[in-house]
Parts: structure tokens; C-alpha cells; sequence
């Protein structure tokens, strides 16, 4: 509904989801939402100017003027993004809406290694001012929606990764977008362009298709985390035999917002079975070897709670369970979520 009556109005909501039909505003906020334009826009944090909430003890907090400059204590919007309702239940907010940009343009580029479209990703961010849009397909999760949908895969039947990029821009960005990929050189093996909106939406199936796709294979365990760009390609290189050794004939689809880095991890077990929770274990300590995050936008919940050391130091999180504790005593805000219960 915000986006409509923004849409009527010539302006857009920053961030954009595949859940965009069901989510709430103040999900999305407490979620610290990201979606597909945050190498655009930023995630859900970026877009709250002004919030109100609820505190557990039934006291509201308010500050919606929305100011771009306001230095006055600390930052309730910043804080309450992300907390995935440990610390308040959010009832309004004021949001940053952005120009409505109505020319767009999509591609679908294939590569012959995860390298090679880490690498094209990080020269497009740099070449194409109206980048709204990088999305990754890997290899196993190209094959399994292909099949799905009941189409061939479009471009690079033997490629290892998929790129679709999307440009927008007041002004057609067609041509920006044909330079851009000329300038990858040699890196893509094949490209295809979709300029009106049915075309768009044909290479753009592939990638909104992929998480159904799973679910018709069986119940994965599903990791959501992210990589600095110097080992993003590592991880996807080695997370399929890493899997392999704890649970042999499970397979890693992956996917996900490459342009920020953020990779999706659905583990499927063999034959439909379930997957060994030890995989989790092993991924997760992985991505945190190698400097990434556990968590890019799904949160902690209850599942990663255990994990949480791997990415935050003791006085993190001594720091978190203090503000836990300040506003919400008795920990009746969405309780065993983000901390451990002990820790309040």
C-alpha cells in the first residue's frame, strides 16, 4: 500500500522485496530489510527518518519531524532497524521516498566462474551511475529453476553464474547499460537484453522463481550471509564440497544480491530428506573465517542466536544485552530472539 499511494505521487520506496505483497513497513524496519536495490538505495535503515514505538513498559517514544540533519542524542531509528522487535514495537515511521524512475532497462549475462561475475559486478558498480539492480544465479539454482518454470535456461547453457542487472534512470539507459558490458571485456560468456517490460520480466523470472523452485525438492535449511568481495568467489567455490563432507548428496543453491555482497545458502538434502544441522554449523563458521557476516538480512531470530559470537565480541555483546535490558527489564519483547534468554 505505501508504494502505491508513493507511486501516485512520482516517487518510489527505496527498498524492493520478493515479499513486497505481504510484508509490513514496520517488519521491513524491524527486519532492517534489504531486497534487490540496496546497491542503490541501502537497506531498510537507510530509508527511516523518523520513528514512532512502544516501549514494554506501554511508554511511547516519538520522533517523526524527519529532519536531514538533526544531532540531538542518539539515533531511536538506527537503533530500532534491526532489532527484530527486542526493544520496541514500531507503530509509525516517516521514510525517505526517492524519484520515481520510470526508463529501465535488463540483462542477463552468463559467466564461466563465480570469479568472473564477482569481478564484472565490481566494475559495473563502478561504470553504471544508474545500477539499480545486481542480482547472482549460481550454477545448481539456475539448472533447478530452469526446470521449474519449464524453460531453457536463456543464454550459457555451460555457464557456472548468472548476472541480471537491472538500470533505471529518468532518461532511456539502455545505451549506458550496452556500454557498461562492453567494457567487461572478455568476461561474460553470453549476454541478453530486455528493454520493454515483458522482456524485462522474462529474465527476471529466473531469478524470483529460484526460492519456489526449492521448495518443490524439500525442506532446506536456508543461510542468508555475506562475503567481502575478495572472498566472495572462495566461499562459493568451497561451500558445495564443504557440505558435501558432513552430509553427503546434499546440495548448496545459491544465489542472491551480489551487488552488496549478500549470498543465499539453501541447503537441500539428499533424496528430499532433510539436510544435517551440521552443515549449518560448518557454513556459518566458514563464512565467519573468512570475514563475512552470518546474517545479511534475514536477522538473528531464534536459529542464529547461537552463532552470534562468531561475528560480535564479548562487549558487543555485553553492549547489546545492557540496551536489552534498559528498555525492555523483564524481556517481554519478542523474548528468546537475537540474545540468549540468559543473557537479560
Amino acid at each position: 500500500k505505501t508504494q502505491t499511494h508513493a507511486s501516485r505521487q512520482g516517487l518510489d520506496v527505496g527498498v524492493d522485496l520478493a515479499a513486497r505483497d505481504s510484508c509490513t513497513i514496520g517488519g521491513m524496519i524491524a527486519t532492517n530489510a534489504g531486497g534487490i536495490n540496496v546497491v542503490r538505495y541501502g537497506a531498510m535503515r537507510e530509508q527511516v527518518l523518523g520513528i514512532e514505538a512502544v516501549l514494554s513498559d506501554g511508554s511511547i517514544i516519538s520522533h517523526l519531524e524527519g529532519l536531514e540533519k538533526d544531532n540531538t542524542g542518539y539515533n531511536f531509528p538506527g537503533l530500532l532497524a534491526g532489532s527484530e522487535g527486542t526493544l520496541g514495537i514500531i507503530t509509525k515511521a516517516r521514510l525517505r521516498l526517492h524519484p520515481q524512475l520510470t526508463e529501465r532497462c535488463s540483462a542477463m549475462i552468463a559467466f564461466n566462474s563465480a570469479d568472473d561475475a564477482v569481478a564484472a559486478t565490481a566494475q559495473l558498480r563502478r561504470s553504471l551511475p544508474s545500477l539499480h539492480a545486481v542480482e547472482v544465479i549460481f550454477k545448481e539454482a539456475m539448472h533447478l529453476v530452469s526446470q521449474h518454470i519449464g524453460a531453457s535456461i536463456p543464454i550459457g547453457a555451460d555457464a557456472h553464474a548468472w548476472l541480471v542487472v537491472e538500470v533505471a534512470a529518468s532518461t532511456d539507459p539502455t545505451e549506458e547499460l550496452a556500454k557498461a558490458i562492453d567494457g567487461l571485456g572478455s568476461l561474460p560468456l553470453d549476454v541478453a537484453v530486455g528493454t520493454d517490460t515483458a522482456a524485462r520480466a522474462n529474465l527476471w523470472r529466473y531469478r524470483e522463481k529460484i526460492t519456489e523452485a526449492i521448495s518443490t525438492r524439500g525442506t532446506p535449511h536456508k543461510l542468508d550471509v555475506t562475503l567481502g568481495a575478495s572472498r566472495l568467489a572462495e566461499f562459493v567455490n568451497e561451500v558445495p564440497a564443504l557440505i558435501s563432507q558432513i552430509d553427503e548428496g546434499a546440495t548448496a543453491v545459491m544465489f542472491g544480491h551480489l551487488g552488496d555482497g549478500n549470498v543465499h545458502v539453501n541447503i537441500l538434502g539428499a533424496m528430499g530428506s532433510e539436510p544435517n544441522d551440521k552443515v549449518d554449523d560448518a557454513v556459518l563458521h566458514y563464512v565467519a573465517h573468512l570475514g563475512g557476516s552470518i546474517s545479511a538480512e534475514h536477522g538473528i531470530g531464534t536459529a542464529k542466536k547461537e552463532f552470534l559470537h562468531l561475528n560480535r565480541s564479548e562487549s558487543e555483546l555485553a553492549a547489546f544485552r545492557a540496551i536489552k535490558s534498559a528498555l525492555d527489564p523483564n524481556g517481554i519483547l519478542n523474548p528468546n530472539v537475537l540474545l540468549p534468554t540468559e543473557s537479560l
